[in-house]
């Protein structure tokens, strides 16, 4: 059958879908990796936070 300017056109819409899936999917494991990180961090400063309270209460006491 010849390519006729539906089926070039239908081919050219199905070609843009699947960038369209493939850039979705890239985005969504992107931002799966920055939630990831962002938790990472997160616990991270957490542990640096304590740490400083834990230091800032032993520096406050008497004979400290």
């Amino acid at each position: 059958m010849a390519d006729t300017p539906s089926n070039d056109a239908s081919a050219r819409i199905d070609r843009a879908l699947e960038r369209i899936e493939a850039a979705a999917s890239a985005r969504a494991f992107a931002s799966e990796r920055l939630a990831r990180r962002h938790a990472v961090l997160r616990s991270r400063i957490e542990e640096a936070v304590a740490a400083l309270d834990n230091l800032i209460a032993r520096e406050d006491r008497p004979n400290g």
